[in-house]
C-alpha cells in the first residue's frame, strides 16, 4: 500500500525573479510564491491499495512531477509523509529507492546497448540474481512487445520503442510500487496500447501503480483511483466512481475542468 500525507515542496527563488515580482502587480505574481520561496507542492495527499491503479491528474504545473519525484524519492520533501507497506520514503530514502520502479519524463537508456542488455544491466544494479533476471526479462519483455526488438542498440528505436524499454528497466527489479510520469505523452496509438495494458496487468496484484496523465480516457479505462492537484494542493482524492459522482451528468473533462475552476476561486 502507498500512502502520501500533507507532502510539500518549496524551492528558494533566484535575486532576480525576487526583484521582479517586488515590481509587479499582486495579481500578476504566482500565488505559490512566498517572498524568497517558490511552494511548488503545498499539501498533498492521496492513497492506492496493493493492486489498485490511481490516477494523477492537473493542469500543466500544478505539482505533479514534483510530487511524483518525491515519491521516488529524487527529490527531498520539506514536509509530509510517503509510506510503502508501512515503512517511511521520507526518512530511509536510500533504502527505499529500492522498492520504487519511477519513469520519469528524462528516464533513458544507453545508446550503445541493446534494448536486452539495458535492462539486464539495471536488473543487476538492483542485485537480481541471474535467473531471477532471465525469467522476469521473459515476462516484461512479453507484456511490453519488446521480444522483436531485444537485440537492436537503443539508439536505432522509434520514440515508442525506447519508451517500452524505458518501462522494462523502471519494472526489471520487480518493485514494489510503481510510479509513471506521462508514460504515454507523445506516443504512437499501438505503443500507448501496449503501456497501457501492461499497466492493466497490474491490477490484482500486490502493486500499486500510480500514472499521471492529461489524457482522460486513460483515466475512464484503467483507474480505480483519481487524485486531482492543482496549484500544488490536492482538491480531489478517492475512486473513480467518486471522481465522476461530482458532476453525473458529465463527463470526466466537466469534473476536471469544475474541480481546478473551484480550485481557482477557493
Amino acid at each position: 500500500m502507498l500512502e502520501v500525507k500533507n507532502l510539500k515542496k518549496r524551492f528558494r527563488l533566484d535575486n532576480k525573479t525576487i526583484k521582479e515580482n517586488k515590481k509587479k502587480p499582486q495579481d500578476q505574481v504566482d500565488i505559490r510564491e512566498d517572498g524568497h520561496w517558490f511552494n511548488a507542492v503545498q499539501d498533498v495527499s492521496f492513497s492506492c491499495q496493493s493492486g489498485e491503479v490511481l490516477g494523477l491528474l492537473g493542469p500543466n504545473g500544478a505539482g505533479k512531477t514534483t510530487s511524483l519525484r518525491m515519491l521516488s524519492t529524487a527529490l527531498q520533501a520539506s514536509a509530509g509523509e510517503i509510506v510503502i507497506n508501512g515503512d517511511d520514503v521520507v526518512a530511509h530514502p536510500l533504502a527505499m529507492r529500492k522498492r520504487i520502479g519511477f519513469l520519469s519524463g528524462t528516464t533513458s537508456l544507453y545508446h550503445r546497448l541493446t534494448v536486452r542488455e539495458n535492462v539486464e544491466y539495471f536488473g543487476r544494479l538492483h542485485g537480481m540474481p541471474e535467473a531471477t533476471l532471465s525469467q522476469e526479462i521473459e515476462k516484461v519483455f512479453e507484456l511490453l512487445d519488446l521480444n522483436k526488438f531485444a537485440d537492436k542498440k537503443a539508439d536505432s528505436l522509434s520514440t515508442g520503442m525506447k519508451q517500452r524499454a524505458n518501462i522494462a528497466r523502471t519494472v526489471i527489479h520487480q518493485p514494489e510500487v510503481i510510479v509513471l510520469d506521462e508514460p504515454t505523452t507523445g506516443l504512437d496509438v499501438i505503443s500507448a496500447k501496449t503501456i497501457l495494458e501492461f499497466i492493466e496487468s497490474y491490477k490484482g496484484t500486490q502493486v500499486p501503480v500510480v500514472f499521471s496523465t492529461h489524457h482522460l480516457h486513460e483515466v475512464e479505462k484503467l483507474c480505480d483511483r483519481v487524485a486531482l492537484i492543482n496549484d500544488g494542493i490536492t482538491q480531489f482524492s478517492g475512486t473513480l466512481d467518486e471522481f465522476k459522482q461530482i458532476n453525473p451528468e458529465g463527463s470526466l473533462y466537466d469534473v476536471f475542468v469544475e474541480l481546478v475552476e473551484k480550485g481557482k476561486v477557493a
